[in-house]
């Protein structure tokens, strides 16, 4: 019988969803679980790719870095979140690297199990087509916004995206950062000192509350009005 809890995060990821039980325990009987610490490597960019991941629990980020060893970072996954789908089908390498962010556990698949699968179900490779767009208009809203945005403009652009997600309560909308600053830093393209020097102006201005990870946007308005006229 199927592991329980791999069966149920792996009908949550979109990848596999719609899959027939059948279908899923397929996959499921194949997927291979694995634990990283904070801060492990899971896979380097331009190392060969031999399968996919799903993220089971924890925290994930996707990045680039630079010879200079300066880092960008792509996103930021968890649970229920697919990686390396797109070099499984082109036969490339990582085109990016991925590090656990908190003590995370991940599900392997090969890419012979998972192109099997799709030989099979032919709707999962039309989803991969389908994460691998949303992927691309995420990286094309980077490129936009670090060659024509302000370190503002980033920053501001980021609260609104989590405030679209966040807990509306009495005092405005609450949402918890990602990362830690200097994860939020790498995200947006500057460095740390710029990033806590331009929550501590919102929350002087009384756009936001500060209350460690946690922030309250008390004016989400005023955070768009931020990102106009920081452009």
């Amino acid at each position: 019988m199927p592991d329980p809890e791999k069966h149920h995060i792996l009908r949550k990821t979109p990848l596999f969803a719609d899959l027939a039980e059948d279908e899923l325990r397929y996959i499921t009987e194949r997927a291979a679980s694995r634990k990283f610490q904070a801060g492990q490597m899971i896979f380097s960019e331009g190392e060969p790719c031999p399968g996919l991941w799903v993220v089971e629990s924890g925290k994930v980020k996707i990045f680039k870095m630079a010879a200079s060893g300066r880092e960008q970072v792509l996103a930021f996954e968890g649970p229920g979140s697919s990686i390396a789908e797109l070099p499984v089908f082109d036969g490339g390498n990582y085109p990016a690297s991925a590090a656990a962010v908190v003590e995370s556990t991940l599900l392997f698949v090969s890419k012979q199990d998972f192109r099997l699968l799709c030989l099979k179900s032919p709707e999962v490779a039309l989803k991969v087509l389908r994460v691998v767009g949303k992927r691309l208009r995420n990286l094309v809203s980077i490129i936009e916004e670090l060659s024509f945005g302000t370190v503002r403009h980033r920053l501001a652009s980021l609260l609104v995206r989590l405030a679209s997600g966040g807990q509306r309560t009495p005092r405005g909308v609450e949402v918890e950062l990602p990362a830690s600053q200097q994860e939020i830093a790498a995200q947006i393209g500057t460095v740390r000192e710029l990033v806590s020097r331009g929550l501590g102006r919102l929350q002087a201005q009384g756009i936001i509350e500060l209350e460690g990870r946690k922030i309250k946007i008390r004016d989400v308005k005023a955070l768009e009005k931020e990102m106009e006229d920081s452009q």
